[in-house]
């Protein structure tokens, strides 16, 4: 494995001025700032990342793409012997395969099916109900123009989505009620047919 040549601590990044800036291997900084956080690769760190992990940005923020710096260079990790490691590294797996599948695949070698990702269980679910109107907003009976157990929606025609699962829509906006007991915000997506909507004029 080459040797990495450690780097001054980032100043500034993508998302602010960090508060915290830690370096976990040479050329590799885990910063917080106020507004978010994540790993900063150094050029050398960024250039040594596989590529079918590699951002095209130095900046792999907290949320998801952290896991990207954690697969790439696991070895090193884990020669740092830190006992909560086996913690990290499974959860950067998990966070990858559900997340990065497309990424996590090409990686791994393994095939990632629907029943591995949500990315892709949600991406199937979409793919499944193009051409139907799908909910974009959602409407509790606080709103003045919706009946007591009633949810009203808003929606366009599904033409398809993007690879992280993002539905896109296209045409003009339809709007409806349904009973408040059948809709589930926590579905891949929600349909005016699935739902039962009732079109208002």
């Amino acid at each position: 494995m080459p040797a990495f040549a450690s780097t001054p601590a980032p100043v500034h990044t993508l998302w602010d001025t960090p508060d915290m800036a830690t370096q976990r291997l040479p050329g590799v900084w885990w910063v917080k700032t106020p507004s978010h956080g994540g790993f900063v690769l150094s050029d050398e760190r960024q250039a040594a990342m596989p590529e079918a992990l590699r951002l095209d940005s130095i900046y792999y923020e907290e949320d998801v793409n952290w896991a990207l710096v954690v697969l790439a260079f696991e070895t090193e990790l884990e020669q740092l012997k830190d006992p909560y490691f086996d913690i990290e590294r499974g959860i950067a797996h998990q966070t990858a395969r559900h997340w990065r599948p497309d990424r996590y695949g090409r990686f791994t070698g393994q095939v990632i099916t629907p029943s591995d990702s949500y990315v892709l269980t949600k991406v199937a679910a979409i793919e499944a109900s193009i051409g139907e109107i799908g909910v974009r907003s959602a409407s509790g009976d606080w709103a003045d123009w919706v009946p007591t157990g009633k949810v009203g929606v808003v929606g366009r025609r599904i033409i398809g989505c993007d690879h992280l699962g993002f539905t896109q829509y296209d045409g003009p906006d339809f709007t409806g009620l349904c009973d408040a007991a059948r809709y589930d915000r926590k579905r891949p997506v929600n349909t005016f047919a699935a739902l039962g909507v009732e079109l208002l004029a």
